[in-house]
């Protein structure tokens, strides 16, 4: 058996039944939050959400990108979101690798170089605060101020914010 055919058979007997009370995609919330694709976030039992609340958009890090922002103007222009988090972590797989690093590797695989940038970093707060200025700096963004970073920490589940 797959690993994603031990998916569906879990899927089949877990306790999703979906969202049916959850009659619109406008998060109840009207919050948007950026975190990292890692396994270990389990970002509705982070922030003890339910179905519906929020939106939720993830990548390797965490990094505000360019689909990033893509994501976050249609959840503020068309989905009514006003605030959002970036949530990085401790302990990230992107501080594990660097730039030139990753693209050289890719580049000796394939024979092609990246055109896009792996956004790799060394110091997690560093990173949250590019990625909330990159929000707040964007011009396709309807509402900028209220952005804020965070720091989750994967050994402790403790979050703190990033000024």
């Amino acid at each position: 058996m797959s690993n994603i055919d031990e998916l569906l058979r879990r899927h089949e007997q877990g306790p999703d039944h979906g969202a049916p009370g959850v009659p619109t995609p406008v998060p109840g919330l009207h919050l948007a939050v950026v975190t990292c694709m890692d396994a270990r976030i389990k970002v509705f039992d982070v922030f003890g959400l339910k179905h519906g609340e929020i939106h939720i958009l993830r990548n390797a890090g965490g990094i505000v990108t360019d689909d990033v922002i893509r994501s976050l103007a249609i959840s503020q222009r068309k989905l009514k979101t006003r605030e959002i988090v970036i949530m990085q972590h401790t302990s990230c797989g992107m501080m594990t690798i660097t730039e030139d690093g990753f693209r050289d590797e890719l580049q000796a695989d394939t024979g092609l170089r990246p055109t896009w940038s792996v956004e790799a970093f060394t110091d997690v707060e560093e990173s949250v605060r590019q990625s909330v200025a990159r929000v707040r700096l964007s011009p396709f963004l309807a509402l900028t101020t209220q952005v804020r970073g965070f720091v989750y920490d994967v050994h402790t589940a403790k979050i703190h914010e990033v000024t």
